[in-house]
Protein backbone atom coordinates (compact mmCIF):
# COMPACT_ATOMS: atom_id res chain seq x y z
CA UNK A 1 0.00 0.00 0.00
CA UNK A 2 1.58 3.29 -1.08
CA UNK A 3 0.42 6.50 0.55
CA UNK A 4 1.28 9.90 -0.85
CA UNK A 5 2.21 11.92 2.23
CA UNK A 6 2.56 15.14 0.27
CA UNK A 7 -1.15 15.30 -0.53
CA UNK A 8 -2.02 14.54 3.08
CA UNK A 9 0.26 17.33 4.28
CA UNK A 10 -1.27 19.73 1.76
CA UNK A 11 -4.77 18.85 2.91
CA UNK A 12 -3.81 19.37 6.56
CA UNK A 13 -2.22 22.72 5.73
CA UNK A 14 -5.29 23.78 3.76
CA UNK A 15 -7.56 22.81 6.61
CA UNK A 16 -5.44 24.78 9.06
CA UNK A 17 -5.87 27.94 7.01
CA UNK A 18 -9.57 27.37 6.43
CA UNK A 19 -10.44 27.30 10.11
CA UNK A 20 -12.70 25.18 12.24
CA UNK A 21 -15.86 23.45 11.17
CA UNK A 22 -18.72 25.71 10.19
CA UNK A 23 -21.18 22.83 9.95
CA UNK A 24 -21.94 20.94 13.14
CA UNK A 25 -22.10 17.26 12.25
CA UNK A 26 -23.98 14.70 14.29
CA UNK A 27 -22.45 11.88 12.25
CA UNK A 28 -19.78 11.49 9.57
CA UNK A 29 -20.72 9.17 6.70
CA UNK A 30 -17.79 7.57 4.90
CA UNK A 31 -18.03 5.45 1.77
CA UNK A 32 -15.41 2.77 1.30
CA UNK A 33 -14.50 0.18 -1.29
CA UNK A 34 -15.19 -3.31 0.02
CA UNK A 35 -13.10 -5.45 -2.35
CA UNK A 36 -9.77 -5.35 -0.50
CA UNK A 37 -8.46 -4.76 3.02
CA UNK A 38 -6.85 -1.44 3.91
CA UNK A 39 -4.88 -0.40 6.98
CA UNK A 40 -7.51 2.09 8.10
CA UNK A 41 -10.03 -0.70 8.60
CA UNK A 42 -8.31 -1.30 11.94
CA UNK A 43 -9.39 2.19 12.99
CA UNK A 44 -12.81 1.59 11.46
CA UNK A 45 -13.32 -1.63 13.43
CA UNK A 46 -12.01 -0.20 16.71
CA UNK A 47 -13.87 3.11 16.31
CA UNK A 48 -10.68 5.16 16.44
CA UNK A 49 -12.15 7.63 13.94
CA UNK A 50 -15.18 8.11 16.19
CA UNK A 51 -12.91 8.72 19.17
CA UNK A 52 -10.70 11.23 17.36
CA UNK A 53 -13.61 13.10 15.77
CA UNK A 54 -15.90 13.05 18.78
CA UNK A 55 -18.87 11.97 16.65
CA UNK A 56 -20.09 8.61 15.31
CA UNK A 57 -18.74 7.51 11.94
CA UNK A 58 -21.02 5.49 9.68
CA UNK A 59 -19.24 3.37 7.06
CA UNK A 60 -21.10 2.51 3.85
CA UNK A 61 -19.63 -0.04 1.44
CA UNK A 62 -19.65 0.39 -2.34
CA UNK A 63 -18.66 -1.91 -5.19
CA UNK A 64 -17.64 0.88 -7.60
CA UNK A 65 -16.42 4.46 -7.53
CA UNK A 66 -19.25 5.59 -9.78
CA UNK A 67 -21.72 4.77 -7.00
CA UNK A 68 -19.57 6.76 -4.57
CA UNK A 69 -19.84 9.82 -6.82
CA UNK A 70 -23.62 9.48 -6.90
CA UNK A 71 -23.79 9.13 -3.11
CA UNK A 72 -21.68 12.26 -2.59
CA UNK A 73 -23.79 14.16 -5.12
CA UNK A 74 -26.95 13.32 -3.19
CA UNK A 75 -25.37 14.21 0.15
CA UNK A 76 -25.68 10.67 1.48
CA UNK A 77 -21.89 10.33 1.86
CA UNK A 78 -19.46 12.98 3.11
CA UNK A 79 -16.11 11.32 2.32
CA UNK A 80 -15.26 8.46 -0.04
CA UNK A 81 -12.21 6.39 0.81
CA UNK A 82 -10.61 4.40 -2.02
CA UNK A 83 -12.60 5.86 -4.91
CA UNK A 84 -11.14 4.99 -8.30
CA UNK A 85 -9.47 7.95 -9.96
CA UNK A 86 -11.36 7.27 -13.21
CA UNK A 87 -14.87 7.63 -11.76
CA UNK A 88 -13.64 10.66 -9.84
CA UNK A 89 -12.47 12.29 -13.08
CA UNK A 90 -15.67 11.31 -14.89
CA UNK A 91 -17.75 12.94 -12.15
CA UNK A 92 -15.73 16.16 -12.05
CA UNK A 93 -15.71 16.38 -15.86
CA UNK A 94 -19.51 16.23 -15.70
CA UNK A 95 -19.54 19.18 -13.31
CA UNK A 96 -19.65 17.52 -9.90
CA UNK A 97 -17.67 19.64 -7.42
CA UNK A 98 -15.42 17.02 -5.85
CA UNK A 99 -11.84 17.27 -4.68
CA UNK A 100 -9.06 14.82 -3.91
CA UNK A 101 -7.86 15.07 -0.33
CA UNK A 102 -5.49 12.08 -0.34
CA UNK A 103 -4.23 9.11 -2.31
CA UNK A 104 -5.68 5.97 -0.75
CA UNK A 105 -3.67 3.19 -2.42
CA UNK A 106 -2.26 1.74 -5.62
CA UNK A 107 -3.24 -1.66 -6.99
CA UNK A 108 -2.13 -2.09 -10.59
CA UNK A 109 -2.17 -5.90 -10.57
CA UNK A 110 -5.45 -6.10 -8.68
CA UNK A 111 -7.29 -4.58 -11.64
CA UNK A 112 -7.27 -6.40 -14.97
CA UNK A 113 -9.17 -7.99 -17.84
CA UNK A 114 -9.54 -11.74 -18.34
CA UNK A 115 -10.05 -13.61 -21.62
CA UNK A 116 -11.93 -16.92 -21.61
CA UNK A 117 -9.47 -19.83 -21.61
CA UNK A 118 -11.25 -21.77 -24.35
CA UNK A 119 -10.54 -18.96 -26.83
CA UNK A 120 -6.79 -19.57 -26.47
CA UNK A 121 -6.03 -15.88 -26.94
CA UNK A 122 -3.00 -14.29 -25.34
CA UNK A 123 -0.70 -11.34 -26.00
CA UNK A 124 0.53 -12.94 -29.23
CA UNK A 125 -2.82 -13.23 -31.04
CA UNK A 126 -4.98 -10.42 -29.65
CA UNK A 127 -6.31 -9.62 -33.13
CA UNK A 128 -8.66 -12.58 -32.60
CA UNK A 129 -10.46 -10.54 -29.94
CA UNK A 130 -12.21 -8.47 -32.61
CA UNK A 131 -15.97 -8.87 -32.43
CA UNK A 132 -15.88 -10.46 -28.97
CA UNK A 133 -18.32 -9.56 -26.22
CA UNK A 134 -16.83 -7.85 -23.17
CA UNK A 135 -18.43 -7.09 -19.81
CA UNK A 136 -16.91 -4.25 -17.81
CA UNK A 137 -17.96 -1.41 -15.50
CA UNK A 138 -18.00 1.68 -17.73
CA UNK A 139 -16.41 4.82 -16.31
CA UNK A 140 -14.16 3.01 -13.85
CA UNK A 141 -10.48 2.10 -13.52
CA UNK A 142 -11.27 -1.27 -15.12
CA UNK A 143 -12.66 0.54 -18.17
CA UNK A 144 -9.56 2.76 -18.43
CA UNK A 145 -7.32 -0.28 -18.08
CA UNK A 146 -9.24 -2.09 -20.82
CA UNK A 147 -8.84 0.87 -23.19
CA UNK A 148 -5.12 1.12 -22.48
CA UNK A 149 -4.53 -2.58 -23.05
CA UNK A 150 -6.48 -2.91 -26.28
CA UNK A 151 -4.87 0.28 -27.57
CA UNK A 152 -1.48 -1.25 -26.87
CA UNK A 153 -2.44 -4.21 -29.05
CA UNK A 154 -3.72 -2.00 -31.88
CA UNK A 155 -7.41 -2.52 -31.16
CA UNK A 156 -10.21 0.00 -30.60
CA UNK A 157 -13.29 0.02 -28.40
CA UNK A 158 -15.41 -0.21 -31.55
CA UNK A 159 -13.87 -3.64 -32.24
CA UNK A 160 -15.83 -5.09 -29.31
CA UNK A 161 -19.41 -5.59 -28.16
CA UNK A 162 -19.34 -3.99 -24.73
CA UNK A 163 -21.83 -4.56 -21.93
CA UNK A 164 -21.80 -2.29 -18.86
CA UNK A 165 -21.73 -4.59 -15.83
CA UNK A 166 -20.29 -4.58 -12.32
CA UNK A 167 -17.36 -6.95 -11.69
CA UNK A 168 -19.42 -8.97 -9.21
CA UNK A 169 -22.11 -9.65 -11.81
CA UNK A 170 -19.72 -10.15 -14.72
CA UNK A 171 -17.62 -12.65 -12.72
CA UNK A 172 -20.76 -14.71 -12.09
CA UNK A 173 -21.80 -14.48 -15.74
CA UNK A 174 -18.29 -15.43 -16.86
CA UNK A 175 -18.37 -18.50 -14.64
CA UNK A 176 -21.64 -19.59 -16.26
CA UNK A 177 -20.19 -19.31 -19.75
CA UNK A 178 -21.27 -15.82 -20.76
CA UNK A 179 -18.92 -13.25 -22.34
CA UNK A 180 -15.56 -13.68 -24.01
CA UNK A 181 -13.74 -11.17 -21.87
CA UNK A 182 -14.47 -9.50 -18.54
CA UNK A 183 -12.74 -6.76 -16.58
CA UNK A 184 -12.74 -6.04 -12.88
CA UNK A 185 -10.86 -5.96 -9.60
CA UNK A 186 -10.47 -7.56 -6.19
CA UNK A 187 -12.46 -10.68 -5.39
CA UNK A 188 -14.37 -10.73 -8.68
CA UNK A 189 -11.07 -10.59 -10.59
CA UNK A 190 -9.80 -13.63 -8.71
CA UNK A 191 -12.97 -15.51 -9.66
CA UNK A 192 -12.64 -14.39 -13.29
CA UNK A 193 -9.12 -15.83 -13.44
CA UNK A 194 -10.52 -19.27 -12.61
CA UNK A 195 -12.01 -19.34 -16.12
CA UNK A 196 -9.50 -17.37 -18.17
CA UNK A 197 -6.18 -15.63 -18.54
CA UNK A 198 -4.93 -12.05 -18.53
CA UNK A 199 -3.12 -10.49 -21.47
CA UNK A 200 -0.68 -8.44 -19.42
CA UNK A 201 0.48 -8.43 -15.81
CA UNK A 202 3.19 -7.03 -13.57
CA UNK A 203 5.63 -4.44 -14.91
CA UNK A 204 4.50 -5.09 -18.51
CA UNK A 205 0.93 -4.15 -17.63
CA UNK A 206 1.97 -1.13 -15.59
CA UNK A 207 4.07 0.11 -18.51
CA UNK A 208 0.92 0.06 -20.67
CA UNK A 209 -1.81 1.09 -18.22
CA UNK A 210 0.23 3.21 -15.83
CA UNK A 211 -0.11 3.09 -12.07
CA UNK A 212 -3.72 2.50 -11.08
CA UNK A 213 -4.69 4.15 -7.83
CA UNK A 214 -7.64 5.17 -5.70
CA UNK A 215 -8.21 8.52 -4.04
CA UNK A 216 -9.93 9.81 -0.95
CA UNK A 217 -12.46 12.36 -2.16
CA UNK A 218 -15.11 14.68 -0.81
CA UNK A 219 -17.42 17.42 -2.07
CA UNK A 220 -15.57 20.75 -2.03
CA UNK A 221 -18.39 22.35 -0.05
CA UNK A 222 -18.04 19.73 2.68
CA UNK A 223 -14.26 20.15 2.87
CA UNK A 224 -14.60 23.92 3.15
CA UNK A 225 -17.28 23.76 5.85
CA UNK A 226 -15.69 20.91 7.80
CA UNK A 227 -11.95 21.43 7.47
CA UNK A 228 -11.21 20.15 10.97
CA UNK A 229 -13.18 16.95 10.31
CA UNK A 230 -11.27 16.31 7.09
CA UNK A 231 -7.94 17.00 8.80
CA UNK A 232 -8.70 14.60 11.65
CA UNK A 233 -9.92 11.91 9.28
CA UNK A 234 -6.70 12.13 7.26
CA UNK A 235 -4.58 12.16 10.41
CA UNK A 236 -6.10 8.92 11.71
CA UNK A 237 -5.79 7.35 8.25
CA UNK A 238 -2.13 8.33 8.04
CA UNK A 239 -1.48 6.89 11.50
CA UNK A 240 -3.01 3.57 10.44
CA UNK A 241 -0.86 3.43 7.31
CA UNK A 242 2.26 4.16 9.35
CA UNK A 243 1.32 1.47 11.86
CA UNK A 244 0.81 -1.06 9.06
CA UNK A 245 4.08 -0.12 7.35
CA UNK A 246 5.97 -0.65 10.59
CA UNK A 247 4.12 -3.86 11.52
CA UNK A 248 2.80 -5.54 8.35
CA UNK A 249 2.40 -8.96 9.96
CA UNK A 250 -0.98 -9.65 11.64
Amino acid sequence: MKITKTLTAMAVALAATTGTSAMALDELVVGYFMEWPTANQYAQHNKLYDEALGIPVKWVSFDAGTAMSAAMASGDVHISYSQGVTPFLVATAAGQDLQVIDIAETYSDNNNCVVRSSLEIDADNTNELKGKQVALPIGTAAHSDFLAQIGHFGLAESDFKIVDMTPVDSAAAFASGEFDMVCGWGGPLRRMKEHGNVLLSGPAKEAVSGVIYDVTSTPSSFAEANADVVTTFLKVTSEMNTMYAENPEP
